[in-house]
């Protein structure tokens, strides 16, 4: 009988402890490395008694992809940069955003709370900003005397076999474009497309390494020796990189850093916005915020960063065509294309 209660007790205890996570309210949440670690998705599960699903991305095209394929249906916040998100509310994806809802943006600093491109249309508000980092040049002090000054120095001849460069399609035609001198790097014309394309085969042929998250770049550095790095990730990886044992420099090349904002927003179709909204608002917390850049290196939207007032930093707008830049640099990254003669003259746009 004692036996029989035992296990009673036991069953039910299981039950309820089941029942509790049943009963919570679940947030599906897309995000990056680094922006929903485990112990503030555990305080934020505790304080509103929410169950978190965390699927986290490593490319532009890898969050497209997951949001494409069930039209918006199988997130409820995402994290994505303001060249993104202008295609994912023009697909009817994301919902329209108040601030009143999130309170610490108030917090932020003036030029993140007035209108930013690609995050507003038509007077409504589709993304809130949360961290940024400019896309630098990082090398190897050892291999370099002089810190390099422009990110041509990736294209010589000497650094064969010896660059790091992110695996993705969009910031690197932009990267190309302000290379060769570009008005608009993300407004490219038929002609300088077409440019852009033979001048990334180029960089295809001096056989970088390629990567796509911020560790899988630090691995391929220290492992191969490189001399170079296209720091898509900015500062994080210089501190990466660092904290590996690199002996490493960062510049922000005569060119211009092309630099991200990644904003959070809210699929139009989830079920519970509110629980989304304090998602982002917990997120812009100044304890998370302010931890996330002493883990990360990235600047956040509530203090003030380092970035000397002489460096030109250019942020990232919607290009021209996506899907064209996707589908040439996939051939790039393939090296299908690397006879002069199977190069694209006049790419159609």
């Amino acid at each position: 009988m004692k036996r029989f209660f035992l296990r009673c007790v036991l069953l039910f205890a299981s039950f309820s402890a089941s029942s509790a996570v049943w009963a919570s309210d679940v947030l599906r949440v897309f995000a990056w490395p680094g922006y929903a670690d485990a112990d503030w998705v555990s305080e934020f599960e505790k304080r509103y008694d929410a169950h978190l699903e965390v699927t986290f991305v490593d490319t532009d095209e890898d969050l497209w992809e997951k949001v494409k394929k069930n039209n918006g249906e199988n997130f409820d916040v995402l994290a994505a940069n303001t060249a993104e998100l202008k295609r994912y509310y023009e697909h009817k994806w994301l919902a329209i955003i108040s601030r009143k809802n999130i309170h610490n943006s108030n917090n932020q600093l003036k030029r993140f709370k007035i209108n930013i491109n690609d995050i507003n249309s038509d007077g409504n508000l589709y993304a809130i900003p949360f961290v940024y980092s400019e896309m630098g040049l990082i090398y190897d002090k050892k291999q370099i005397d002089t810190p390099p000054v422009s990110m041509a120095e990736m294209w010589l001849e000497k650094y064969k076999g010896k660059v790091v460069l992110y695996d993705g399609s969009n910031h690197n035609f932009s990267l190309t474009a302000l290379v060769l001198g570009f008005k608009d790097p993300f407004n490219l014309s038929q002609d300088e497309m077409a440019k852009d394309v033979n001048k990334l085969l180029e960089l295809r042929d001096q056989q970088p390494l390629f990567y796509n998250s911020p560790e899988e770049g630090t691995a391929a550095f220290v492992k191969n020796k490189a001399a170079l790095m296209f720091a898509n990730y900015g500062k994080q990886q210089l501190k990466l990189l660092r904290a590996a044992g690199a002996d490493v420099g960062y510049v922000i090349p005569k060119e211009g850093a092309l630099a991200w904002l990644d904003c959070w927003a809210i699929s139009a179709k989830t079920k519970n916005k509110t629980l989304a909204e304090k998602w982002i608002n917990f997120m812009l917390d100044k304890s998370v915020s302010n931890e996330l850049t002493q883990r990360q290196g990235l600047s956040n939207t509530l203090a003030h960063s380092s970035l000397d007032a002489k460096d030109r930093i250019i942020w990232i707008k919607s290009s021209e065509n996506f899907a064209l830049r996707t589908q040439y640099w996939e051939r790039i990254r393939a090296g299908n294309a690397r006879n002069s003669n199977n190069r694209p003259k006049k790419p159609s746009l």
